[in-house]
């Protein structure tokens, strides 16, 4: 039998609502969705606010689940700047972005480094959101499917 596919609807703040401001908009996500059972609904704050964000849905006892916008492929190590798979889920993600386009344009992220965080996180229980997507330039040219 085949599992009935739910619609995700996921909010990807980037780099904005990182502290107050994020705890606000995750409270008004929280009470805006209350009422809706059939759709999965996800939102992902900045690393500085994952933990805060994670308190007020905890309090609103939502089913909002958050996601984290990136993570290291390894689970602890030197890599100074970087999160790991533990510390995303001690900061109370359940879910993780990987490989988004900007990621990929920006810092150089290629299919294979995507690959090994998708697994990474996969192992520590986290659910992977991989990006495949296009550039805006290719998706305006329709250079894409």
């Amino acid at each position: 039998m085949n599992p009935i596919r739910r619609p995700l609807i996921a909010g990807n703040w980037k780099m904005n609502a990182g502290g107050q401001d994020g705890c606000a908009l995750a409270d008004a996500v929280a009470k805006a969705v209350k009422e809706y059972d059939q759709v999965d609904v996800l939102v992902s704050p900045p690393f500085t606010a994952l933990a805060a964000v994670a308190h007020v849905l905890d309090e609103n006892k939502s089913k909002v689940a958050i996601a984290a916008q990136n993570m290291h492929a390894e689970p602890s190590g030197a890599f100074t700047g970087e999160i790991s798979s533990s510390m995303l889920k001690e900061s109370g993600a359940s879910w993780v972005i990987l490989g988004h386009s900007e990621r990929r344009q920006l810092f150089g992220e290629t299919d294979e480094m995507v690959a090994r965080k998708v697994a990474s996180a996969m192992a520590a229980g986290l659910r992977p959101i991989a990006c495949v997507g296009e550039t805006l330039d290719q998706r305006d040219a329709e250079a894409t499917l």
